[in-house]
Order: C-alpha cells, then structure tokens, then sequence
C-alpha cells in the first residue's frame, strides 16, 4: 500500500508531534508499505490559524496514496478518499484551555465567532475520516465532548523499545523531557527541598525558554539543593537516555493536563522503572495506577517529596511498581503490531 503521513510542524521543535509520526514511518516500510512523509511548517498564531488551515485543505494527495494518516492539526483537514485520523490533540486555546490562564485571547465576539467557526471546520473534516483514533483517552473524551465524534484509542509506542534496559534501582529520579513550564521541572525542585532521605533529582532535556531555565537554576540556588539536583539542559539522545533510567530509581512526569501519558512514561516502564506522577497530569494515569505501576499524588510538592521519599526507603517497592509498569505496556497494547494492523486494516 501506498501511504502518505501528513502532519503540521513547529520548525526546529522535537517532541511528541513529530516522533508519531517519525516512528511510524520506518514500521510501515518494514510491513511491506511505500511510505512517505509529508511536513508542512505551523506558525502559533492563532490569527492565521484559517490561512494554515486552508494550505492543507488544497492539498490534492488522491492520486499519489492510497491511504493518508494525519497526526498534528490542523492535518485532520485534508481532503483524501481514504483518510485515517491519528489525532493527537485539539488546537487547544480554543478546546479546553479556552478558559483558562493558558489561553492569552482577549473573550470579545470575534474570538467567540471564530472558536465556533473552528469546531465546525474541525469537525466536519474528522467526520470525511474513514477512521479516527486518538493518542490517549483523554483526547478520545474531548474529541466527543468538543466534536461528537466517536474515536478508538490507539496508543503510540516508543521506536525502538528493545533500546531499554535496568541495572540497578540507585539513587535518583529521572525527569527526562522537554523542559516547559508546562511539564512542571520548577514542582520537583520545590519538591527536593522537603525530601527527608538522600534521594537526587536528575532534570535533562532542552528548553526552548531561556527564562523558564533561568528560573529553575535560581530555585536550585535558593533552595541550596546543588549536590542533589542536577540540571541537564540539552537535547538527551535515546542512548543516553536509557542509559540514565537504567540505573535510575524511578521516573517523574507531572506535566500539567498531558494529552497523552507522555512517552517518558513508557520509556521508564521498558526500563522497568516506575514513574511518579500527579492527578491533575492529564493522560499519565492512564498509565499509572496509584501503588500499583506508579505513584500519584497531589500536584503539592510535599506529597511528590514524600513519594521520592518512598521509593528510596523501599527500593523493592520500587522494584515491584517497576516491573508492574512494564507488565502494563503489553495490557494496553502498546506494541507497533497493534498500531501497524489498526491503521491499514
């Protein structure tokens, strides 16, 4: 089959957008698939978000795949006789986050107008799909709170699993991602100053914000938590990173309203570690069942230096949450078996 992955992209931004799509690829050509990867570059600006969408809209594929798979809006809108919608999340400033302190849009009757006009057009280009599937449940619920659309959850996988491996449960939690003020780095640090055991704190990722960095090597700092908390801030590759939660003791992942479980959370899990994360982390307790793959608490950063401070004082419970999770991959389906029958059935 010849197959067309279409996507938007923030230039020069890696993340989970594009790594749907970037593992996917070479999966399907390993199927026996023709594949190709189409990209088209999306500016956050919200005023233009028409203009964007229109680019997509025009693009004429029927002749070049038999089938197209789209991932990060506005994709979904492209017109295709055999159009599959893996939709990872809604443009969210006019979703959920529409009433929120993440959403800078003034509330005026031309904002109003303009939501509604997008929800139409979001909607009426899923229901050309021939199937839509979302990334985690939570998107599957705002697809039909939002669209009234019905969606099938299909989980995404890691590239290479087989990358992952354990060592040892030492001494440090890892929190390996981007670095956001979303994904909430500035909580665990808050949290590393009320810990009462020697456990560390090991932060790696790149930021694109250099204030938000600023701000944490100024917490660090005020907190005096230099000899327990280290600052990586860098692109980590995959070798590097299942180097560090091989001998991590555990993960944390509290970004704040995930639309997903977030693959930091599956890449500990092939690792065999657990992860710590929050209620209010949106799709990571998808994943994470409180005391029995994982810890959940509170998004407070006494109840988080309390968890840390569970695991290092019982590193068998440790151990068990950590092969709990790994038992949880194979639960969920997550494996590019599944994905690879779902999409080309």
């Amino acid at each position: 089959m010849k197959i067309g992955l279409v996507s938007s992209a923030m230039p020069l931004v890696q993340g989970g957008g594009r790594f749907i799509a970037d593992w996917l690829a070479p999966k399907l050509v390993e199927a026996g698939h023709q594949v190709e990867t189409i990209w088209i570059p999306q500016i956050d600006d919200p005023a233009s978000l028409f203009q964007q969408m229109l680019a997509f809209r025009l693009m004429d594929l029927n002749d070049s795949f038999d089938r197209v798979i789209t991932f990060r809006p506005p994709a979904h809108v492209i017109q295709h006789h055999t159009k599959i919608v893996w939709f990872i999340h809604h443009i969210r400033q006019f979703y959920d986050l529409w009433d929120t302190d993440y959403n800078p849009l003034p509330r005026t009757a031309y904002w109003d107008a303009y939501r509604s006009n997008l929800a139409a057009a979001d909607t009426k280009a899923l229901g050309e799909a021939r199937k839509v599937f979302t990334n985690s449940g939570i998107v599957q619920g705002r697809l039909k709170t939002f669209n009234g659309v019905d969606a099938e959850v299909l989980y995404p996988p890691v590239l290479a699993p087989e990358r992952f491996f354990s060592e040892v449960w030492g001494g440090e939690i890892a929190f390996i991602c981007r670095v956001e003020h979303h994904k909430r780095q500035h909580l665990a640090i808050e949290a590393m100053k009320h810990t009462k055991t020697p456990v560390r704190l090991r932060i790696a990722g790149r930021s694109s914000s250099a204030e938000y960095a600023d701000s944490l090597r100024r917490l660090i700092a005020l907190h005096d938590l230099e000899d327990r908390v280290t600052l990586d801030l860098r692109w980590i590759s995959e070798g590097e990173k299942a180097s560090l939660l091989s001998t991590a003791l555990a993960a944390i992942y509290i970004p704040l309203d995930e639309d997903s479980y977030g693959y930091p959370t599956i890449e500990a899990a092939l690792a065999r570690k657990t992860t710590v994360t929050v209620s209010d982390s949106g799709g990571v307790p998808e994943f994470i069942t409180d005391g029995v793959s994982g810890l959940i608490t509170e998004a407070d950063p006494v109840a988080l230096a309390e968890a840390f401070d569970r695991l290092w004082a019982n590193r068998a419970l440790a151990q068990e949450l950590g092969h709990n999770a790994h038992q949880r991959l194979a639960e969920l389906n997550i494996h590019w078996e599944h994905v690879i029958e779902r999409l080309t059935s």
